[in-house]
């Protein structure tokens, strides 16, 4: 195989998979949105570790809520 068929049959693969990818996109997540979620998962769950030697309800009930936010961070 020459160096040009090496190279045309390289390209043909990429452009198959940006060819997928551009078909498939509706179905990917938003990354944006994904890395905003998890941005605020991450900082509820700072705030519940803090409340641990204050208030163990408060702590608990942050923590519960970052994992409900966890769950829609991969939803989005």
């Amino acid at each position: 195989m020459s160096d040009r068929e090496i190279m045309d049959s390289k390209f043909k693969g990429e452009n198959q998979i940006h060819k997928f990818i551009k078909q498939n996109q509706e179905h990917m997540p938003d990354q944006k949105w994904h890395r905003i979620v998890s941005f605020v998962k991450s900082g509820i769950r700072i705030v519940g570790y803090c409340f641990i030697p204050f208030n163990l309800g408060i702590a608990t009930s942050l923590l519960i809520s970052s994992e409900i936010v966890g769950i829609v961070e991969e939803l989005v």
